[in-house]
């Protein structure tokens, strides 16, 4: 895997990102005018940037190119957002609860397995976190 990926392998999951990233402006624009937006508007824009993101992520996963247990482990939590956007569109749906918490259950094994330290080959970075050595003694 390369260390640097170059801006034309970046391009999709970036424009995914962006777009995103507008979808929860959007969102955020109906919490503060609902009276903007037709009647079922928020179902709709509170599953958008969640599936969204999970396409993101997926396309970017699979141009970094990871080993299997990553991609297995990147699969777990995109279907994670996916299960949480399809609890936000319909949640009036029997199934609504069962999305949310299946939702719940892969995040939570995905800071499982970020805590745990699997796959082994993943960054310290994975979740958000770097690691910094600490200065020597007596500097």
């Amino acid at each position: 895997m390369k260390a640097h990926l170059d801006r034309a392998h970046r391009a999709l999951p970036l424009l995914l990102a962006v777009l995103t990233l507008l979808s929860v402006v959007v969102l955020l624009v109906w919490d503060a005018v609902p009276a903007f937006f037709p009647a079922n508007a928020h179902d709709w824009l509170g599953a958008a940037p969640l599936a969204l993101i999970a396409v993101a992520y997926l396309v970017y996963q699979t141009i970094r190119r990871p080993g299997p247990q990553e991609l297995f482990k990147a699969a777990l939590l995109a279907i994670a957002f996916l299960l949480w956007a399809a609890n936000q569109l319909w949640p009036s749906s029997p199934r609504a609860n069962l999305y949310n918490d299946l939702a719940i259950a892969l995040f939570v094994l995905d800071v499982f397995f970020v805590i745990a330290g699997w796959p082994a080959t993943s960054p310290d970075e994975s979740f958000a976190e770097s690691f910094v050595e600490p200065p020597e003694k007596g500097l």
